[in-house]
């Protein structure tokens, strides 16, 4: 059975839980649900844990967002930070007790209660071990966001001064206390779960990630001063992954067909049984549909960027930077002999569109649409190219894969110094086997480019590093992945750098299908858009688009005005290390706990 009946049910049963307040677990006795009343059978430790998940949906498809991987017209919390340069005083978000801090009631509610159950010891520290997991989980994204935390390990009462004023606690004791949550849910969750459900191999998966990232983070943030602590977290994230390869049972989506299998994993109705999930959320049409977001793939907020197009190899294992002229290839240049991988990420020359619900010119083989504040590009990952309402509401959504292991197994060997060919061929190579790439071999060539990206590495094996970085790009492309990876790699200052898009040297007319016909005309921006357009030599009117620089009323802007690249914004502002890799408390929270100290330059 999959898990999307039972958190049905659940979210029914825990409604007044689910509306948890500010003075929900000071309250219990006027609720529906109280510690007289449950905690009582399996049942209800089950069904209470169900509450808890908070695992993302179709939102992980346009996670990359104002990143060098994807552009935004969306205001987005970092993207207003870099062009405003704001002080904490006029930070207003983030930290507001009655919402982002809840789960974390609800999790120490439920373990200073759930020993009331009578069931087996084995059972209560599998449930004991799933909630300590959810308040990792929680205490995680408190510490990506603003490093030094308050940790508290019991429910809050409202007359309790010392807990409600406590200050922050440093990193490193929020961090072992995460670690110690992660590793007791890994030696006490069960290992077998209906599917969606968490288990050992899940908590596992997550205790891999972040550790990965706190042992990333602290090696390449010198502020932090914990370099010497850098390696065990790294080590503790190739041995988790590690024991997931080798002993989880789980294998690569691979049937032998490189142009579809990868791309498969997130456009199909169904993941049911597939090899490759460590955890999924599991769809169903009227049951609990999927919300999937069709605009995606139309100019509707984001779009994928030039940047990230330029990091995919060539199909023979070389870098698209040695490319001759590769910074002005036109767009069907660009997806000529390339990783397959790609032409299952972005729209494609000669990409058949079958759902037009965000494409006004229609159905059939698809024309790139230009848009102001665009690129150009446009992103079919995760995109239901499907017309049926009931596939729509049932897509799967692959929330932990086997391929992150992999990827996390290689980086964390060569930032430790002890990669070696036979890791590449367990881990890299895998996924480039399924791609149909060739494999990757230790000492490659450095491209410059990949290069100039990371300047501060520091390991000796730097060479492998940065195409291990690659792959990771590559693989898990817009999937949510890369504003964490910029921030652990203290690669922030890439945030600065222009999102653009697609290139045209000139005016004129372009070929968009790879069919070597035009199809679209550039005309300047002083121009009008004539009545009866002109066509093609196959008969069909060109489609105009008013070329001009940002600012002017123009269909589409280039850097040049009349050519150049697509720009998508006129200022990507700055990045302020290392302040802009934490947030501020908001004022209105320091001005009612005075020990909340500001850090990192956010005084």
């Amino acid at each position: 059975m999959k898990i999307t009946y039972k958190i049905l049910t659940t979210l029914l049963v825990l409604l007044g839980i689910s509306a948890c307040n500010d003075d929900f677990l000071e309250r219990y006795p006027e609720t529906s649900i109280s510690p007289e009343s449950f905690f009582n059978t399996e049942e209800d430790l089950a069904m209470y844990i169900y509450n808890l998940y908070d695992f993302p949906g179709t939102g992980l498809f346009i996670g990359d967002q104002a990143t060098d991987n994807a552009a935004t017209t969306g205001n987005t919390e970092l993207k207003t930070m870099m062009i405003t340069q704001p002080s904490s005083a006029t930070i207003t978000d983030g930290w507001d007790w009655s919402q982002d801090w809840s789960q974390l009631r609800a999790v120490n509610f439920f373990l200073e209660n759930y020993r009331k159950a009578d069931i087996s010891e084995d059972l209560l520290l599998h449930y004991e071990g799933l909630a300590r997991f959810f308040r990792a989980k929680f205490y995680v994204e408190k510490v990506k966001r603003y490093s030094d935390v308050p940790w508290y390990g019991q429910v809050i009462a409202s007359d309790d001064e010392a807990l409600l004023t406590k200050p922050r606690d440093p990193r490193t004791l929020v961090v072992d206390s995460i670690m110690a949550d992660f590793t007791f849910a890994a030696e006490h969750v069960q290992a077998s779960s209906p599917e969606g459900a968490v288990n050992s191999w899940v908590v596992k998966a997550y205790l891999a990630r972040y550790a990965l990232y706190e042992g990333t983070y602290r090696k390449y943030h010198p502020e932090l001063q914990l370099q010497n602590t850098a390696d065990a977290f790294i080590s503790t994230a190739r041995d988790m992954a590690k024991d997931i390869i080798d002993n989880g049972g789980y294998a690569l989506h691979d049937t032998g067909q490189p142009l579809q299998d990868y791309g498969n994993l997130f456009d199909g109705s169904s993941l049911s049984g597939n090899s490759e999930i460590i955890l999924g959320r599991f769809f169903e049409n009227d049951v609990l549909n999927s919300g999937w977001w069709e605009y995606m793939f139309g100019n509707y907020e984001v779009s994928p960027a030039k940047d990230l197009l330029q990091a995919y190899l060539m199909a023979d294992g070389s870098y698209y930077s040695s490319q001759p002229g590769y910074e002005t290839h036109l767009f069907v240049e660009e997806f000529e002999n390339r990783d397959p991988r790609l032409y299952q990420t972005y729209a494609f020359p000669g990409f058949e569109l079958i759902y037009t619900s965000t494409y006004s010119q229609g159905g059939g083989i698809y024309v790139q649409q230009l848009a102001k504040n665009f690129t150009g590009y446009h992103q079919i990952k995760g995109f239901v190219n499907n017309t049926q309402q009931t596939v729509q509401n049932s897509i799967d959504i692959p929330v932990i894969r086997l391929a992150e292991m992999l990827l996390i197994y290689a980086e964390a060997q060569a930032e430790l110094g002890a990669l070696t060919q036979a890791d590449l061929d367990m881990s890299i190579n895998l996924l480039r086997d399924r791609a149909g790439m060739p494999p990757m071999t230790m000492n490659p060539p450095i491209d410059p480019v990949q290069a100039a990206r990371y300047p501060n590495i520091t390991t000796p094996q730097m060479a492998e590093l940065l195409e291990i970085r690659r792959e990771r790009r590559v693989e898990l492309a817009l999937e949510g992945y890369r504003f964490d990876d910029l921030m652990r790699w203290y690669a922030g200052d890439l945030l600065e750098k222009e999102t653009e898009g697609i290139y045209f040297p000139g005016l004129g007319v372009y070929d968009m299908t790879g069919d070597g016909v035009a199809d679209i005309k550039l005309i300047d921006v002083s121009e009008s858009i004539p009545e009866e357009k002109e066509v093609n030599e196959l008969g069909v009117p060109y489609i105009y688009y008013r070329a001009g620089s940002i600012g002017q009323d123009a269909s589409v802007f280039l850097k040049n005005g009349n050519s150049g690249t697509i720009q998508t914004t006129e200022d990507q502002g700055t990045f302020e290390e290392p302040k802009y890799y934490y947030r501020p408390i908001p004022q209105s929270d320091v001005t009612l706990n005075p020990n909340l100290t500001q850090i990192f330059g956010w005084e």
